[in-house]
């Protein structure tokens, strides 16, 4: 089968093919060992033809272990031997209560390729591929494998899965079955069995960073007037003394600077009964008693314009507006423990708007209506029940979203699938950040690890202008820094090309299922500069279900089949067949109309 080795050049050795044409279909893409004395060398057969044979060094064993590289080649008369399985499993790994099983290897049948958790776990982990290739089911045969390890139990594991198309619940939905120590919480925008939990966050854990992205603000102009509103809320939101001190400060400021504006007496007056209609206490209501010399008045009558196209109570109104200014209230803490909703912080925006003079800054002005039209919209849409109105702190609510009825979670899935795609990202991001904000807060760092599974994550980790605007992106950050908190991400996605190049430059192992769109080929060769060329031509014709994994947690590149999950997840293609059949008894046919169905033009049975 190997004769002698003719020549070696750079990293390839040219050997004579005893086998002729036929050695083809059994040698290809095997390893062979090159042997001589103590040194023994690593190559796969790269290419064959009925003279010689080629092979491409990969590394060398050492001992009882494998390293990547060859610092020295083969001699000419080196023995040449195909790879037997105790070095097989020196690079495919074993399985114990440290590892998992991955699949099956493509090219050693029986053997299957088990790495080691923490070497693909503790990194960011890349899984691409067309659709239909096999990645969902990937992913959920992978995570079925881990816990499925009879050797450890993953109790302390938080994987947080963003779903795009609630593909996810089928194949988790019976994780206790694996362990009755497990439990799997399916978080979604729509519930529909008494087990699914309606998303919900609350508004007082968005920070101004929080608040820019969901109102889409594109300059920095309006970050002062975010920043102002969310102060605002917290504030409206305390009834105490002091804070209510404090908003009859700053509605008495509003009314004064309105009071010598240069607008007329009837547009002050609506800007006036504006600001008591958006904030208000029971010193400045529409209904307040002001006391004069010897009568009083209801505040909103002290604003009826006389004849002579005056406040006719001007001065009452000027004397009562004073006694309730306090520059020096104004240095007061905000509180941290408020409790409000979004409507709560449109009026804030609102009263922002009016408080602080923007009404009569035409620039200004513009970009705040802007947010307030955007924070109307979400206001009013269905995405306003998933921001809702909770005293929590961070720490309590990501406590909340990994306990599933009194239990650990340890799969909590977030089904996003009726959420836009701008909002969904936001969402996203949000409940990203305060992972990675939590994990970096712990005592011990990287103690408690958070798994962030990314389905279709070209929806979420894009090349948006968050940097420009806030200073950041949270996934590029996480991509940077999150490994040594314990924050992974796990991106799942057919188009690369779409993803933030930071991230997946940060990617220390990869899953690639087939992929023929030319130009997410040349991006992956681009970002991956130690990636081959032959890993490249591999995938190109992978059949379903199977992936070349190379990274870190991998001795050396290998094709892998993985089983199909069960139970499977939500992924497979339509039926068209079955769907465009026509229910027929006997001789008779008639259609099937799914019930409910309402079609234009045709009869429903």
């Amino acid at each position: 089968m190997f004769g002698r080795i003719t020549y070696i050049n750079d990293s390839v050795a040219h050997i004579e093919n005893l086998g002729g044409a036929t050695a083809a279909n059994d040698l290809m893409n095997l390893h062979i060992v090159f042997e001589e004395n103590t040194q023994r060398i690593l190559g796969e057969i790269t290419e064959i033809n009925d003279k010689e044979i080629k092979v491409r060094f990969l590394g060398e064993f050492l001992d009882n272990r494998y390293v990547n590289g060859v610092l020295r080649k083969p001699l000419l008369s080196s023995k040449i031997r195909v790879i037997n399985s105790n070095e097989l499993l020196l690079l495919i790994g074993s399985y114990n209560e440290k590892t998992f099983v991955l699949g099956e290897s493509a090219i050693y049948k029986g053997f299957k390729l088990c790495p080691n958790v923490n070497d693909l776990f503790s990194n960011h982990l890349a899984i691409f591929g067309n659709s239909g290739s096999g990645k969902s089911c990937g992913v959920a045969r992978i995570v079925q494998n881990i816990f499925s390890n009879e050797l450890a139990v993953q109790f302390n594991a938080n994987l947080f899965i963003f779903d795009a198309y609630g593909e996810y619940k089928n194949a988790f939905g019976k994780l206790n079955e694996i362990n009755p120590s497990y439990s799997y919480k399916f978080i979604t925008t729509n519930p529909v069995d008494p087990s699914d939990v309606l998303l919900q966050i609350p508004v007082n854990l968005l920070t101004l960073d929080d608040i820019a992205l969901l109102l889409q603000a594109s300059s920095h102009s309006q970050l002062p007037i975010l920043e102002n509103t969310l102060k605002l809320a917290k504030i409206f939101a305390v009834n105490t003394p002091e804070t209510e001190s404090y908003k009859n400060h700053l509605i008495a400021k509003a009314m004064l600077a309105v009071l010598f504006s240069s607008e007329t007496i009837s547009n002050k007056k609506n800007e006036i009964f504006t600001i008591l209609e958006v904030c208000h206490t029971k010193d400045f209501n529409f209904d307040s008693t002001i006391q004069g010399l010897g009568y009083t008045r209801s505040l909103s009558e002290c604003f009826e314009i006389d004849s002579n196209g005056n406040f006719g109570e001007s001065v009452l109104i000027t004397d009562y507006i004073l006694k309730h200014i306090n520059d020096d209230i104004e240095t007061m803490a905000v509180p941290n423990d408020a409790c409000y909703d979004l409507k709560a912080l449109a009026n804030a925006l609102e009263f922002t708007l009016i408080s602080e003079g923007f009404q009569h800054n035409a620039s200004a002005h513009d970009d705040a209506v802007i947010l307030k039209v955007r924070l109307a919209s979400i206001i009013n849409s269905p995405l306003n029940k998933y921001f809702v109105s909770q005293g929590i702190t961070v720490k309590d609510y990501i406590n909340s979203l990994v306990m599933n009825n009194g239990k650990k979670a340890q799969i909590i899935n977030i089904n996003l699938e009726d959420v836009d795609d701008v909002y969904a990202k936001v969402i996203v991001k949000i409940f990203s950040r305060m992972l990675f904000e939590f994990a970096k807060a712990c005592e011990k760092r990287a103690s408690i690890p958070f798994h962030l599974f990314l389905e279709e994550a070209h929806r979420y980790i894009q090349k948006d202008n968050d940097t420009f605007l806030i200073g950041y992106n949270i996934f590029d950050r996480i991509a940077k820094e999150g490994r040594k908190y314990g924050v992974i991400l796990d991106i799942i996605s057919q188009r690369p090309v779409e993803i933030s190049d930071t991230v997946i430059a940060q990617c220390n192992n990869f899953l690639i299922f087939k992929m023929t769109h030319p130009l997410d080929i040349k991006y992956i060769e681009e970002m991956l500069p130690n990636i081959s060329a032959d890993i490249l031509d591999k995938q190109k014709v992978l059949q379903p279900g199977n992936c070349v994994c190379f990274g870190g947690a991998f001795k050396i590149p290998m094709i892998v089949k993985l089983e199909l999950p069960n139970p499977l997840p939500y992924s497979t293609n339509c039926d068209v067949s079955s769907c465009w059949k026509m229910a027929s008894t006997g001789n008779n046919v008639s259609p099937t109309v799914p019930t409910g169905a309402n079609f234009a033009g045709q009869t429903t049975i």
